[in-house]
């Protein structure tokens, strides 16, 4: 079973810079695809980013692209999101997930995805 931990939230003012992290507990993280997703109060879940296995692929909301990056250290087991110029609007829970394939565009949706955390709240003041 995998289990993942995402860390890092918190409040922030607007402008300001977050690095969440999310950890994966077994071994097999490089087998698997990652992706970040968030769900804004009374808003359904969206996607944020996504990263394969070795790293060498990015994907990217295109509104939130510029301001956030995802990255991942397989030695680590580990995926991050480090997310600059925060505004208001980027107030949400933020999940990771992890997905053993990525096919088409799959992992633009939370379909595509076989495990998730317990998310991580980030606020962000005006």
């Amino acid at each position: 079973q995998v289990h993942l931990v995402e860390s890092g939230g918190g409040l922030v003012q607007a402008g300001g810079s977050l690095r969440l992290s999310c950890a994966m507990s077994e071994g097999t993280f490089y087998r698997h695809n990652m992706g970040w997703f968030r769900q804004p109060p009374g808003k359904e879940r969206e996607f944020v980013a996504a990263i394969s296995r070795t790293g060498e692929s990015t994907y990217y909301s295109d509104s939130l692209k510029g301001r956030f990056t995802i990255s991942r250290d397989n030695a680590k087991n580990t995926v991050y999101l480090s997310m600059d110029s925060l505004k208001p609007e980027d107030t949400a829970i933020y999940y990771c997930a992890a997905a053993i394939m990525f096919t088409g565009r799959i992992m633009y949706e939370s379909r595509g995805y076989d495990y998730w955390g317990q998310g991580t709240q980030v606020t962000v003041s005006s």
